[in-house]
């Protein structure tokens, strides 16, 4: 019988673009998607920047267990990276693959959904006292006699070549050596160079018989010399984020009609509260012509609206290094090698890039999702302007900024480590509200609580709030998270939970009522929208699901399929606070 598997997913837009990868492969090599309480294996994509986001996953955890017992459950995302042991440690819980091995964890879900069992470890022979070796940063050991899935061994077997080299060695066809070794080491064409860590001792250089490769390459635990079947489960997680970027299959209008394109991962900008610096590491950046082929794909299949995701997406491109690539005019693709071309250099920043999918693709319409405030730079706001005002056809630049803002006062943003102050981000709304005109519905997150918060400090961010444009608000409080500098300060001054529950409830007040006044404004008017997925019970009253280009939930008379673009005039609101409208003119 076929595998089958169920993905599910906690977290943010960019997690989703994770689970979706993995879901996406693991389709493709073949498995069927079942609920997970019936699924042979559970993907739990986790999110941790919260306690109530890990109290979300651990509970899911221990109820899929609970309801399907012989599912194998593997752990992936910041969650499993920032506490990878303590998910080992849960009952049902088959492996734990840590954001640093993301780009692996197909291959090992695969590996886990095709085996029937886990066999007991046995000591391997090159050290007894010691223990199995382990690949180090790599997460294998050879303590099993079971064959594993050769296309995923092969993967695994080029990216351990790749580590090595990239650590400063040397291959030739007889010899492996390390820069400045005094020695060269013998290797033979059926094995593998890897720097192998014995417990207890220092990680020094090895060949690993690619036999080991073919039977019997195992996970081995974070910790611990071995594994078996009583031990924790194994896991796949370390500091170093060599595997960390999953690209995504080619994406394509379906179950998500406006699916994310995940292009950037990772964060160094070392918020006190925040703990993504630990559990996606640096940022990286998806390359712009791999970009170019996501959406080129896309518009080709049909798609109408892209959302473009990352952990600090205004930091696409800042990572590049090394003389700029030069792209053909009108190829997606840089040119081949001694290949003459017009120079036309690759982007290295977000800016550059929009520009250029709107330049080389007929993508009608594109979102950005969470941008930081100092990183919507003149550039940035320029391509509102351009690309966000309505023209016939409608806006290609939707007209919907997010920038996350924290607090409004300047002492608290200060001890967040944030890099902007309160003016700061007022003349950046000014000026997103300028360049896209009234129509651009802004949001933002705001946090309470922070360590310290007063209430005058507090009445400083509901100032704030209160004199901007704001069409949502993403709430929270603060939740202290172990490693980070605001787990010592909460400790130090924490604000009491009933003076953050006032908070919050004046907050919440707050932003009912500026979204209600954002979306009165579009009563009597016309709006450019994508129709959605409607829910049944919508659709059996004769109504369609639709979100407007400017980011605001509208239902309408008629059944439309998903995935048409279309323009409709706001007749009012309902009780929830859609907009209700009537359809004008089919566009696509």
């Amino acid at each position: 019988m076929t595998p089958s598997f169920h993905v599910e997913h906690f977290g943010c837009r960019a997690a989703r673009a994770d689970g979706e990868a993995v879901r996406h492969r693991l389709r493709a090599a073949g498995l069927r998607e079942r609920q997970p309480s019936a699924a042979d294996v559970v993907v739990v994509n986790t999110c941790s920047v919260t306690a109530e986001a890990d109290r979300a996953a651990r509970a899911f955890i221990r109820r899929t267990h609970r309801l399907n017992p012989a599912a194998r459950i593997v752990v992936t995302g910041c969650f499993a990276q920032r506490a990878p042991e303590e998910l080992a440690g849960l009952e049902g819980v088959s492996a734990v693959v840590g954001n640093s091995h993301k780009g692996q964890a197909p291959e090992i879900i695969l590996g886990l959904a095709r085996e029937s069992g886990i066999p007991a470890f046995h000591p391997c022979d090159e050290d007894q006292s010691l223990g199995a070796p382990v690949l180090k940063g790599h997460g294998f050991s050879r303590a099993a006699e079971r064959p594993i899935e050769i296309a995923a061994l092969a993967a695994e077997g080029m990216q351990i070549i790749e580590n090595a080299a990239s650590r400063g060695l040397k291959s030739q066809p007889s010899l492996l050596q390390a820069d400045g070794a005094a020695e060269a080491m013998p290797f033979q064409s059926n094995q593998i160079p890897a720097f192998v860590h014995f417990p207890g001792s220092a990680a020094r250089l090895a060949s690993v018989d690619s036999a080991a490769f073919l039977y019997g390459l195992k996970p081995v635990p974070f910790t611990g010399t071995g594994i078996s079947r009583s031990g924790p489960a194994p896991i796949w997680a370390d500091g170093q984020f060599l595997y960390s970027f999953l690209e995504e299959a080619q994406i394509a209008p379906g179950a998500q009609t406006r699916p994310n394109l995940k292009i950037q991962e990772g964060c160094a900008n070392r918020c006190t509260f925040c703990v993504i610096p630990q559990t996606r590491g640096p940022s990286r950046s998806l390359p712009a012509h791999a970009v170019l082929r996501q959406v080129e794909g896309f518009v080709a299949a049909g798609g109408n609206e892209l959302v473009l995701s990352g952990i600090n997406l205004g930091r696409w491109g800042r990572d590049f290094s090394g003389p700029a690539q030069q792209w053909t005019v009108g190829d997606s693709c840089p040119p081949s090698l001694g290949e003459q071309s017009s120079p036309n250099p690759a982007p290295r920043a977000l800016a550059g890039l929009v520009r250029e999918l709107f330049a080389r693709t007929a993508l009608p319409r594109l979102r950005l999702s969470s941008i930081e405030p100092m990183d919507w730079d003149a550039e940035m706001i320029g391509l509102m302007a351009e690309f966000g005002r309505a023209s016939f056809g409608g806006a290609r630049l939707a007209r919907h900024a997010h920038l996350p803002l924290q607090s409004g006062s300047d002492a608290v943003l200060r001890r967040m480590h944030r890099r902007y102050r309160p003016w700061h981000y007022a003349e950046k709304v000014e000026a997103l509200t300028r360049a896209a005109g009234p129509e651009l519905t802004l949001g933002a997150d705001v946090m309470v609580g922070f360590p310290g918060e007063t209430d005058a400090e507090f009445e400083e961010t509901l100032a704030l709030v209160r004199a901007l444009p704001f069409g949502y608000l993403h709430l929270f409080s603060f939740s202290p998270r172990p490693g980070t500098p605001g787990w010592a300060l909460h400790a130090e001054r924490p604000v009491p939970a009933e003076a953050i529950e006032e908070r919050m409830k004046a907050l919440r007040a707050l932003a009912a009522e500026k979204s209600q006044t954002h979306r009165r404004c579009f009563v009597g008017r016309e709006l450019e929208a994508i129709t959605l997925r409607t829910p049944a019970e919508l659709s059996a009253r004769g109504r369609t699901a639709a979100l407007t280009e400017n980011f605001l939930p509208v239902e309408f008379e008629g059944r439309w399929e998903a995935n048409r673009l279309v323009r409709l005039r706001v007749s009012g609101l309902t009780a929830s606070g859609t907009l209700e409208a009537t359809a004008e003119v089919a566009q696509r």
